[in-house]
This record gives structure tokens, C-alpha cells and sequence, in this order.
């Protein structure tokens, strides 16, 4: 999704994830993802009930996604917000920068947005001659790296101090101490003068209220706060899942997902915009517009893979999970990594992007735990293995997504869409990849081998003798400590884990034994 280098490079998961274990530099920056292991348990220990708010508050959403982003558009043109829907990134960035040229914009701030990583929105708007500034300062870190954010909470976690410093210091054309406090000075003041002559501002969204159309961004630091109110433009790009029913629901999904993300009460930073500026008010953009961004999400609704609309990028399952932790998050060359990038990735993107990503997982379900809208992860990435098996574009059963409308003439004042709509009937996404099967994919070795499998041990015989072959066999592969490291017939699996050789008769030789008095327990 972006054209941004990676720490790691290679042409698969696995070529990357061998880089990345083999890196020293990489491994010592991970170590810090310690400090937020427990993050996710601090939610659970102190407050079990948050996660069922949360879930049920996410699941009420998705039964209704249409009818709750029709309202919140209703309410957002109310306050004077220019509302555009997107299909694809194609569309979001084709409107975004032909509103930036319309209006002469010379510079942006940017806010950390998954979204506009997403959409490759930064490398859109300077193909076009327009600068454009990351203002986190990790996404500033590694914009000026020219690489792609590693984890959506701490994009620079995968970089060491010393390497912070290299960057900062080749900016400032000067030595800078490896240090943090002077290094995040210097990064302060060279900001504060982007802020300052910014034309426009563009934002994400944790969360939008439908009822009051409020915008909320939640940060670390002040800098998305400075983009929401300091440039003459506002542009916040929202993807449609993004949508809450209500103001008052912000009063347990904020706290948990902060809790999730970093273990804090609150975050230091929480925005909330509601219209552009009014008359009489000093600081906000003088024109607001929201993208809502669809990308192949609506399409899962009524479909197995319709809870995965219901994450709210804490991150917690990154901070868990064992394969994320030991590779980092540039090993998944995807805009989202860890096991929620796993699902996401392939699903958006119609399965041209990220094919082998689930089958990097231990299925070990650290994930599905830690998740504070209870999503099952661990349950998605095993049914995703199933659908993208065979090659072309991901079969997501039981989608019944209508055909997009033809073109109609343009609709209301303050409106982009082309597409008008009914009241409830939602918007229709572009052409979709994301099919429903037809017939049944075509046999293959690995199907057959299963096939074979499942009938042999459907009968006890052949199970009983199945397993006497099979201790047999693992004798003569010489196990270490009575694990098997390479195995012929099971080349894919033992590539990157052991076989366990079965120690000493079964339980029923041992009962057969008892039972002729050849053994006493």
C-alpha cells in the first residue's frame, strides 16, 4: 500500500521475518514493546466490563453501518462539513489533492493517521509538489527515514535511540546528543514553523459521534491538535467503520482504547471537533472536510469477516503477539502489521497484497484475549487461511454487497458524492474483488494429503497403526532430545518448528499391558 522502504526487505513474510531475527539492531528496539505487553490486561483486571461495552457498542455499529453513516453525514452537513465518500484510495486521494490544488495549498501537516497511511496519502501530495509533514513525532522520525511506521501507537519502535539520533541529526545538518529530551527539542521547534505556515491540516479519527458529528482524535502529543486547528483547511480522512452511534459512547471507548494502547488512564491529548470554525471563534479551520473511506470494508458486512470492522486500532494484539514481537512490524509490508494487519490486509485489498501474512501466526490466541472489542482473531486468521488458498481474489462467503448504481447527476449543496442515495440505503463501493464462490477450488497435493489423512484415522485400526509407523519413522530421522527437526514428509512445518516423538507405548498398550498383568500402574 506504500512505496515507503522497509527496515526489512524481502519478498515474502518469511524472507522478511529471517531478516529481521538476524538483525541485533532491530531485536534491541523490540525489547521495548516489554513495556507494553501487559497494556491490554490492564483493561481486564480493572475494569472485565469495558470489554463487553465495547464489543456490544462495535457489533450495534456494524448491524447498521449504512443507516449510522447516513446520519452522521446528515448531522456533519448540518455544521457546514463538505462530506465526500470514497470507494477506494484511488478516489480519496484524487479529492483530496484536487481540493489541495484548487485551494493554491503549498504545505501540510499531517496527524498520525492509519488511514492516510492506508491511502499512501504523504507520497501522493509530494508527487504532486506539495510538502508534505508528518507531525508525530515517530511518523516525523521515520518520514525523514523514508520508511513506513511499524506499530500504529509507536510508529519508530523498531529504531534504537542511536539510530533516532543518526536520522534527527543528518535533518539538522549538526551532530545532536543521543539524548532524548534535546532530540525531542529539536524535532519541537523544527515543527513549530511547519505549523505555523501550514495550508492545510489532515487528520484520521479514532472515532466519530453520529448523533453530534463531533471528530475525535486522540494523541500522545499536541502536534494533532495543531493540525486541527491552526491551517485554514481541515481534512480528516475516516474510514466508514470509524462511526460510533453516540456522543455518550466515547465515555467507555475512549478509556479502553487508550488503556489497551499504552496502560494510561487517558491519553495526554484528546481532540474533538465539531464543524469548522464559527463566527466569533479564533482558532479552526475555516473549511472542514471529511473522507469516508470505504475500501472494500463495507462489502464484509453479513460475512464471517464482518468483526473485523470492530477494531479499534489499539494495538494491543501487536503488543501480544509473539510473531510481532520477534519481527517487528516492517516484516508484513502492509500499512497494518500484527495478527489485525494479518486480516485486514488481504480483506481491503481484495487478496493483492498480503496473501502469506496469515499463516505467520502460532494461532496461539494471545491476540483474540488481548482484544478489547473481543474480536476473534485467532478464528479469522484460520478461516482467511482457508480462503486464500487458492490463487485470484479472496472468497469471502455469504457477501451480497448490490452492484454500484449508474452514475446520477451531482447531489446536494456541500455534497461530493456523484451517487446519490435513498434514505438508508448507504452508498455502493466500486467493483469488487472480494467475490462469492462459485464452485468448490480445484484438488491440490496439500488437499489430498489431508483428504487421505481424515479417512485413515476415521477408522481405529488404521489410527492404532498409523501411530505405531509413525514412532517408528521418527526413530529413524534420529530425534535430539527426543524432538525431530527435519522431517521428509513435513518439510513446510519443520522449516520453523520441531516434531515431538512420541515417547513409549500409548496409553491403550498400556492399558492392554495392565489388563494382561504385564504391567502394574
Amino acid at each position: 500500500m506504500s512505496g515507503k522502504g522497509l527496515v526489512t526487505p524481502g519478498p515474502t513474510m518469511k524472507a522478511r521475518s529471517k531478516v529481521a531475527v538476524e538483525d541485533p539492531q532491530l531485536q534491541a528496539a523490540l525489547s521495548n514493546l516489554d513495556l507494553r505487553l501487559f497494556t491490554a490486561g490492564v483493561v481486564q483486571a480493572e475494569h472485565p466490563e469495558w470489554k463487553d461495552r465495547v464489543a456490544e457498542i462495535r457489533r450495534e455499529t456494524l448491524a447498521d453501518l449504512d443507516g449510522w453513516i447516513d446520519k452522521l453525514e446528515a448531522k456533519l452537513l448540518s455544521l457546514g462539513v463538505v462530506v465526500h465518500r470514497a470507494a477506494t484510495p484511488e478516489e480519496a486521494r484524487a479529492y483530496i489533492l484536487g481540493l489541495a490544488q484548487r485551494e493554491g495549498v503549498r504545505r501540510v501537516v499531517k496527524s498520525k493517521s492509519m488511514a492516510t497511511e492506508e491511502i499512501d496519502l504523504g507520497s501522493a501530495l509530494e508527487a504532486v509538489g506539495i510538502e508534505s509533514i508528518e507531525t508525530d513525532l515517530g511518523e516525523y522520525i521515520v518520514q525523514l527515514a523514508d520508511e513506513r511506521p511499524s506499530h500504529m501507537i509507536t510508529p519508530a519502535i523498531h529504531k534504537t535511540l542511536g539510530q533516532i539520533a543518526d536520522v534527527l541529526s543528518k535533518e539538522a545538518g549538526t551532530e545532536l546528543p543521543v539524548v532524548r529530551e534535546p532530540l525531542t527539542a529539536w524535532a519541537r521547534d523544527k515543527l513549530r514553523e511547519k505549523f505555523v505556515a501550514a495550508d492545510m491540516g489532515i487528520t484520521g479519527a479514532n472515532f466519530v459521534a453520529a448523533d453530534t458529528g463531533t471528530i475525535v482524535v486522540v494523541t500522545n502529543e499536541g502536534n494533532g491538535r495543531f493540525c486541527t486547528s491552526l491551517p485554514r483547511i481541515h481534512v480528516a480522512v475516516v474510514p466508514v467503520e470509524k462511526v460510533v452511534p453516540r456522543f455518550e459512547d466515547l465515555g467507555v471507548l475512549l478509556p479502553t482504547l487508550v488503556m489497551s494502547a499504552t496502560g494510561a488512564k487517558m491519553s495526554n491529548y484528546l481532540s474533538m471537533v465539531t464543524g469548522p470554525r464559527r463566527e466569533g471563534e479564533i482558532d479552526g479551520p475555516e473549511q472542514l472536510h471529511v473522507v469516508l473511506l470505504d475500501h472494500n470494508r463495507r462489502v464484509l458486512l453479513g460475512t464471517p469477516y464482518e468483526d473485523m470492522l470492530g477494531c479499534i486500532r489499539c494495538g494491543a494484539c501487536l503488543n501480544v503477539c509473539p510473531v510481532y514481537r520477534t519481527v517487528g512490524g516492517h516484516a508484513y509490508d502492509s500499512s497494518y502489521s500484527g495478527p489485525m494487519g494479518k486480516i485486514l490486509t488481504p480483506l481491503v485489498t481484495g487478496g493483492e497484497e498480503g496473501r502469506d501474512l496469515p499463516f505467520a501466526s502460532t494461532l496461539c490466541g494471545a491476540c483474540t484475549e488481548a482484544c478489547p472489542a473481543e474480536i476473534p482473531l485467532a478464528d479469522l486468521l484460520v478461516r482467511l487461511r482457508a480462503d486464500l488458498r487458492t490463487p485470484g481474489p479472496v472468497v469471502v462467503p455469504g457477501a451480497q454487497k448490490p452492484a454500484p448504481p449508474p452514475a446520477l447527476p451531482v447531489g446536494p449543496v456541500g455534497h461530493s458524492d456523484e451517487h446519490p442515495r435513498k434514505p438508508g440505503e448507504g452508498f455502493a463501493t466500486a467493483v469488487t474483488r472480494i467475490t462469492v464462490p462459485t464452485r468448490r477450488a480445484p484438488w491440490s497435493q496439500r488437499r489430498m494429503g489431508f483428504d487421505a489423512w481424515s479417512r485413515l484415522w476415521a477408522h481405529p485400526s488404521a489410527y492404532r497403526a498409523s501411530l505405531r509407523v509413525g514412532r517408528l519413522g521418527a526413530k529413524a530421522l534420529r530425534p535430539r532430545a527426543g524432538w525431530v527437526q527435519r522431517a521428509p514428509l513435513l518439510r513446510a512445518w519443520t522449516d520453523t518448528r520441531d516434531v515431538l516423538v512420541p515417547s513409549g507405548p500409548t496409553f491403550r498398550e498400556r492399558w492392554a499391558a495392565r489388563e494382561r498383568g504385564e504391567e502394574r500402574w
